[in-house]
């Protein structure tokens, strides 16, 4: 990897780690898991690209798995939704 993607790879981890400090505190406030959920993606997000870095190039089987780490996060973001939209029951 070069010294620019290493650094925009950082440069978004970090706005990630943010995003998900940022839903962290609507959560606090509100105490909706939604924010929460959410909050847990970004970080998984950032961790993602904090590994890809770390993996580097060479290794293609651990950028697999790091790959299958992300898709765990945008499956958070689903169920997040997905709760948030589900409606309490009819009486």
């Amino acid at each position: 990897m070069n010294d620019l993607s290493v650094f925009l790879s950082g440069g978004t981890a970090v706005a990630c780690f943010a995003v998900g400090l940022y839903f962290l505190r609507f959560w606090l406030r509100t105490g909706d898991r939604f924010f929460v959920i959410f909050a847990l993606a970004f970080w998984v997000f950032a961790a993602n690209r904090v590994a890809l870095v770390a993996i580097g190039d060479a290794n293609e089987v651990a950028r697999t798995v790091v790959y299958a780490i992300r898709l765990a996060a945008f499956v958070l973001i689903l169920a997040a939704i997905v709760d948030k939209n589900r409606g309490a029951a009819a009486p």
